[in-house]
């Protein structure tokens, strides 16, 4: 270190030792005195401008270092490209601007170009560059969007899904870092990074979906307790009609949780209560023949397979009694009890009308034999003919759901015989975020934003998104 930088150094340690002398006199005046004792508040204040001050300190000696890199080593790097066809030369030196999680880094390093036009149009065919910055490779930051770093990206994509919207994303930065990012930089950057953990998951779903066909699974069931599958399908508007000319596509959501990830305990009053500590949800805007394999990638690290018992929940839907027969066909497959009393008086007040009286006496009669078992007198007393207008048709809903209705042997072997877990997680996963008053969506923002809040809704954010997105980029350079 030469002695200007020695210099440099301690000037700045000087500084830095000020800032905390001048803190702890101020401190000391303003508790001294109980006519004028300085309150939390007051200490907070001085507290946060301490550490502004000596923030905006270490920012400037990082910028200063950053500066003063010798990069004629780095400059050498120009040699990989010589053996590509690519000559290069150093130009100059060009600022550089990036935003990090503690502030804005500002700096100059060396710009090399390609000499001649045929090492332009090498470079540019081959590597998608104009020109290289040895030290921006090196600090791993050439080939990042947005200009800021992967850790600042990574922020904003979580509050981008844990806002209601960029906007209040943006303002949330803002107040969090004091760094103004705008609100369409924030959604680029959440769709960036939501595209990569989709792609990711697709990849997953493919893997688990061929060894799903060619025999590779092994289901050794050595672990007590039952695991739980559930499905449901949700409308969200977006901005693009499809060959039907509607703008709603549905998100298929689905949740796996184990009865090992319930806790239980007796409340005040004697009641036995539970709580769900763990589960993992997945979302898919699309088909169900893709959504099946996500939900299988899913299942599988849940423990599908290894659980001697596997209960799948549902509405009825025809789509998820396709997914359970094909793809888990040892599951027991549960019609949710709460579903069907609801369509047992939907059709009650449409067969009566309004009159509660005899509406609700009928539906209660209906369901406590549904829920008994006794699906077989329900259906001797239903008419097969008999609908009403935006109501299922009752004899028939039971009659192709009686295989899924066995509530007293579900009882008795300890499985939920309600879906709550999947109506909840509509509301935690889908409407929170994507189903705003006035909401319409880009279908792919839409598939990466849900795709992340899904994630941190698993609380498998650090696990799935942060961890695997700093992998990436260690890998690449």
């Amino acid at each position: 270190m030469t002695d200007d930088e020695n210099s440099f150094s301690e000037e700045r340690s000087n500084q830095i030792k000020h800032l905390i002398k001048d803190f702890e006199r101020k401190f000391t005046e303003k508790t001294s005195n109980p006519d004028s004792f300085a309150s939390l508040h007051e200490i907070e204040q001085m507290w946060g401008k301490l550490r502004a001050d000596t923030d905006k300190i270490y920012s400037d000696m990082i910028q200063d270092m950053l500066g003063k890199i010798d990069e004629s080593e780095l400059v050498c790097k120009k040699n990989e490209y010589k053996e590509k066809g690519i000559t290069l030369h150093v130009q100059r030196r060009v600022k550089k601007e990036i935003v990090t999680l503690h502030g804005k880094l500002s700096f100059s390093r060396v710009i090399l170009r390609p000499f001649g036009s045929e090492s332009k149009k090498l470079l540019l065919d081959t590597e998608g560059i104009k020109s290289v910055a040895p030290l921006d490779c090196y600090l791993g930051i050439d080939r990042i969007p947005f200009k800021m770093s992967v850790d600042m990206i990574l922020e904003c994509a979580y509050w981008a899904q844990n806002q209601c919207s960029f906007e209040a994303a943006q303002t949330a930065v803002k107040k969090i870092h004091g760094i103004d990012i705008n609100d369409d930089t924030i959604r680029l950057a959440t769709d960036y990074i939501g595209r990569m953990i989709f792609e990711n998951d697709c990849r997953k779903a493919s893997t688990a979906w061929e060894k799903f066909n060619t025999a590779q699974l092994r289901f050794p069931y050595d672990r007590k307790g039952i695991l739980y599958i559930e499905m449901d399908g949700a409308a969200l508007n977006t901005r693009h009609k499809n060959g039907d000319g509607s703008t709603w596509r549905e998100n298929k959501l689905g949740i796996v949780f184990s009865s090992d990830n319930i806790y239980h305990w007796t409340g005040k009053d004697g009641k036995p209560c539970r709580m769900l500590q763990k589960r993992e949800y997945i979302s898919y805007i699309g088909e169900s023949c893709e959504f099946k394999k996500h939900l299988l990638a899913c299942a599988l690290r849940n423990g599908y397979g290894r659980y001697r018992d596997t209960v799948i929940l549902s509405d009825g839907a025809s789509w998820i009694a396709h997914i359970a027969e094909e793809m888990y066909p040892d599951a027991q497959h549960i019609l949710d009890f709460f579903h069907l009393a609801e369509n047992v008086h939907d059709f009650a007040r449409a067969k009566y009308g309004t009159d509660e009286s005899e509406y609700k006496s009928w539906a209660k009669e209906i369901c406590d034999k549904l829920e008994n078992g006794r699906w077989e007198e329900v259906l001797a007393a239903l008419n097969p003919d008999e609908t009403y207008p935006n109501t299922v048709n009752l004899y028939h809903y039971i009659e192709s759901n009686r295989e899924h209705i066995n509530y007293p042997e579900y009882k008795t072997k300890g499985y939920f015989i309600g879906s709550g877990a999947i109506e909840s997680g509509n509301k935690v996963v889908l409407q929170k975020r994507l189903k705003l008053a006035g909401m319409r969506w880009n279908p792919k923002t839409a598939q990466y934003i849900i795709t992340l809040v899904s994630k941190e809704a698993s609380k498998k954010w650090n696990e799935d998104v942060v961890d695997f997105v700093l992998s990436s980029y260690n890998q690449l350079f």
